[in-house]
């Protein structure tokens, strides 16, 4: 019942839990389990990693050769998992484990009163302190298919048996998310377990650890946690050991990290005298999206398999394939928690946008140079003498610019081989005009003003349109004037037009088709418009200290941030301001932005889109990070403008002009996205009308 009350999204809620422990005090470390397990389950937590040797302790050394202490050990995981009876949750605790007459260090899965499954560990540190072939086997030994009887007598006197999966090749599924486990050492070898187990189906991977504190070591360790996240398009769910380690001659902070495709998603304090719990929800659908859509990850897994034949005989016969070695234990789907109404994860309201000052710098140099780089190819392979490019005063065009003067530059190439063409129409204001004029002439290029009323008039006349109608036909025919000049400008001056328009305007189709929307190359193609100010503001902010640009053409680019979006077709007000304002006709394009990450880059449906937007926009801690809050209706309706727009504007990107790729968003018809002109939006726009 709570499962079909509450939709999954594709997420899991995973969790580390670092208890205290005493060593070889299994009795106490039971019950530190258990409150830990209660208090997890309590905020709806599916999948709980403790660390390495939890019951157990990992620091007892020569204790671990003593029947007592391997008997309590197995005595408290039965207790461990009748605790867990009545609680739908998986649970990965460690303890140390005897079969065949060998002492293994094994991870032990269990939930719902039973013991589920056990991974030994297999790669054994042998160096310093960690000397653990002294007391255990490695889990390489163990036949794949193996047993484990575990037995023992409860307060009663009653007698506990269980015969459990035993092994390094199993894999754990429920019902399409699938975990895998591999401990500590495992995943600091050339060729980590977790490899094989991702190419084998795993999304989610726990890694039950117990690492010691030494200068430097924690920042290696998350940065490696993160690329080996990235690397498997997983999440890795990572549990050290803390507090109560003997620190006789190392000291253990407790470290839980939870990563996801790359990236951090929480880490908990270190150098703690507490329980620590640490809680996030890990997105599978979108570690299964990007895996459907990285060709060579499938291939790899193709090699994994002993056959290909095989395992699609096996599939269709309904029989559970082993792949890449390891057999998968079939479980029942965890309900899900309320994720819409108590999400425990960040969602950035403007994604494309990096969060910290550092980052930003960084991502946008690299981004500005990315552009110049691939103007600076273009312009180098054809020979051209110049580059023709109109300049309104908005932000788009100001990106453009700064991109093609870094370019000549770049090149040697004089700057006045750059024509800035400003074309006022019937909508241009003082301000826009003021602007582009103060920016040509700081940056030193060739400066053009050519009216279009006069032609677009003459136009309106020659087809009979009657020019007080601000219709369509009303702008596009001034859209479609100002690029026939730019292009015959750039004939006349053997040079190429540089495009203007960014992502976000393409994928709402905002452009004149054949109008703004064609060039002979576009710079800002990849761009989003949250992104394309702090590109702006990021150059502005590199020429502040510079005399030559400090008194205007700083400001100017400050300007230029805080002056409405507007394509100024649309006669001005009474007062000569912008009259027509873009985000009040097809929304606010922060939140467009947010649609298109998550929709086109993780394939996420309109229904978590909408939950993930309400997330992102009507937390009050987030307010900073955004311009606005909206409430439920706002961002319904602005999502279903999104899809139909995109759907319906497909052609326009059909035939887009070259433009260097920046992120890993991109609708380019020849690389990254492609789509018939002529699919219909309806299943989207079936679920938008069924959010409740």
């Amino acid at each position: 019942m709570q499962d079909k009350l509450n939709p999954d999204y594709g997420l899991l809620r995973v969790a580390t839990a670092i208890p205290t422990v005493r060593v070889a005090d299994v009795e106490n470390n039971l019950q530190q389990h258990i409150e830990m397990i209660r208090s997890a389950h309590s905020q709806g937590v599916q999948v709980l990693a403790f660390p390495e040797l939890s019951i157990t302790g990992y620091t007892c050394a020569d204790l671990f050769r003593h029947q007592p202490l391997l008997n309590a050990a197995r005595t408290a995981l039965m207790h461990l998992a009748e605790a867990t009876r009545g609680i739908d949750m998986a649970v990965i605790v460690g303890a140390p484990l005897v079969w065949c007459n060998r002492l293994f260090n094994c991870a032990v899965l269990l939930g719902d009163g039973v013991i589920v499954g056990i991974v030994p560990k297999i790669y054994l540190p042998n160096y310093n302190e960690f000397y653990e072939a002294r007391w255990f086997a490695s889990g390489a030994e163990v036949p794949d298919g193996s047993m484990m009887e575990l037995s023992t007598t409860d307060r009663k006197g009653k007698r506990i048996q269980q015969r459990v999966r035993f092994g390094k090749d199993l894999l754990f599924d429920f019902e399409g998310t699938t975990l895998g486990i591999e401990i500590c050492e495992d995943l600091w070898v050339p060729m980590a377990p977790s490899n094989r187990m991702a190419l084998a189906g795993a999304q989610v991977i726990v890694n039950l650890s117990c690492s010691d504190e030494v200068l430097g070591k924690h920042a290696y360790l998350r940065r490696m946690i993160e690329a080996q996240s990235g690397r498997l398009i997983c999440a890795y769910v990572y549990a050290s050991a803390g507090f109560g380690e003997s620190s006789t001659d190392l000291v253990f902070a407790g470290k839980g990290i939870i990563a996801e495709n790359g990236a951090l998603l929480g880490e908990s304090e270190r150098f703690t005298m507490e329980n620590q719990l640490m809680v996030r929800d890990v997105d599978v659908e979108k570690l299964k999206v990007l895996r459907q859509t990285q060709t060579t990850f499938h291939n790899l897994m193709d090699n994994a398999q002993a056959s290909a034949s095989q395992y699609h005989s096996e599939y269709y016969s309904h029989q559970l394939p082993r792949v890449g070695g390891y057999q998968t234990i079939q479980l029942t789907r965890l309900p899900a928690p309320d994720f819409a109404h108590d999400l425990k994860r960040f969602v950035a309201p403007r994604p494309f946008v990096p969060s910290s000052d550092d980052d930003m710098e960084m991502r946008c140099s690299e981004i500005f140079n990315i552009q110049v780089q691939g103007l600076v190819t273009r312009l180098n392979h054809i020979k051209c003498q110049s580059a023709v490019i109109g300049i309104s005063g908005g932000l788009d065009s100001t990106l453009a610019l700064l991109v093609t003067v870094q370019a000549f530059d770049k090149l040697g190439w004089d700057r006045k081989r750059i024509i800035g063409i400003t074309m006022p129409g019937f909508g241009t204001s003082k301000r826009t005009r003021n602007n582009s004029n103060i920016l040509m002439e700081g940056l030193g290029i060739t400066q053009k003003e050519i009216s279009i009323a006069k032609s677009v008039n003459q136009h309106f006349a020659d087809l009979g349109i009657d020019s007080s109608v601000h219709d369509v036909t009303y702008e596009n025919c001034q859209a479609r004037e100002r690029t026939q000049i730019l292009m015959d400008a750039s004939n006349q001056h053997n040079g190429i037009v540089i495009g203007t328009g960014d992502l976000s305007e393409l994928c709402l189709g905002w452009c004149t088709y054949n109008g703004d929307h064609m060039s002979m190359y576009a710079v800002n193609t990849s761009i989003p418009k949250t992104l394309v100010k702090y590109l702006v503001k990021y150059v502005a902010i590199k020429w502040q200290d510079n005399e030559a640009y400090a008194k205007k053409v700083v400001p100017t680019l400050l300007d230029i941030i805080d002056t409405p979006i507007s394509p100024e077709l649309i006669p001005t007000d009474e007062k000569g301001d912008i009259a027509q304002k873009t985000e009040d006709l097809v929304g606010p394009y922060e939140l467009h932005d947010f649609f298109l990450y998550h929709s086109f880059r993780f394939g996420a449906s309109p229904k978590k889109v909408f939950m993930l937007a309400k997330k992102a926009f009507q937390l009050p801690e987030y307010a900073d990070q955004r311009e606005g809050t909206y409430d439920d209706e706002t961002i319904k309706k602005w999502l279903k403008t999104f899809f139909r727009r995109f759907f319906q504007q497909q052609f326009k990107r059909s035939c887009l002009p070259d433009g260097p790729k920046v992120g890993t968003v991109s609708i380019s018809p020849r690389g990254d996205w492609r789509m018939p002109s002529d699919a219909w939006a309806s299943e989207w726009q079936k679920e938008i009308d069924a959010i409740v």
